[in-house]
């Protein structure tokens, strides 16, 4: 961690005892959640933004569900295919007191479409799964954005490594390869701006483009 990024989170505070508890049980058992300075990045985008909706791909223990609801006070739709990670994310969202703000769906994103599709359009989507299928997610769920939507999607940069020219471990290699990728695929898709931030593990920003309207 380079000196800009200690300074920065330096200044971000931690008040609320419920994250300061899952956080510290993502870090004892080696649960991804999101990094610290790009939770602090995207929470501010959906404050800017103002969603009423917004649907999860990946919800791993509930952290960046109840961050977002804390923050926004959206409906957030949530999967997650890990049983003992969907039933921490249970826990964690009752402890909040927001099941009535989070529905959480187990099983495989990849699978979930009908039953996502019954809770109609999303203002923002954000993807935080599986990083190899992250082009087939953003296909299969964007048809559920609103016209105005955003699409975030979290690990672009996979520590940096998208950036490096060798990489020794062959499932690594293949893993950035798949992200690298998206990221072409991404930055060139007709129907969206997109800028990848390098904040964080590299959060990218996608805008629907106005076109259509």
């Amino acid at each position: 961690m380079d000196k800009v990024q200690e300074y920065l989170l330096s200044l971000v505070k931690q008040d609320d005892a419920l994250l300061q508890e899952i956080e510290q049980f993502a870090a004892e058992h080696g649960v991804p959640i999101m990094d610290k300075l790009g939770m602090e990045f995207m929470l501010q985008l959906l404050r800017l933004i103002q969603p009423k909706a917004i649907l999860e791909i990946g919800a791993a223990i509930g952290y960046s569900a109840i961050c977002m609801v804390k923050a926004t006070d959206a409906r957030v739709v949530t999967i997650e295919r890990d049983e003992e990670r969907y039933n921490k994310a249970v826990f964690y969202i009752e402890k909040a007191n927001l099941t009535n703000s989070i529905s959480l769906l187990f099983g495989d994103a990849l699978e979930t479409g009908e039953q996502v599709q019954a809770y109609g359009k999303f203002d923002v989507i954000f993807i935080d799964a599986a990083k190899g299928q992250y082009q087939r997610f953003f296909e299969m769920y964007e048809p559920l954005l609103a016209d105005d939507g955003v699409i975030l999607t979290d690990n672009v940069l996979f520590r940096g490594l998208v950036a490096e020219e060798t990489i020794e471990n062959k499932r690594m290699r293949s893993l950035v390869k798949k992200i690298k990728s998206y990221n072409e695929w991404l930055m060139a898709h007709p129907g969206y701006h997109t800028t990848i931030f390098p904040i964080g593990d590299g959060v990218a920003v996608s805008k629907k483009r106005g076109e259509h309207k």
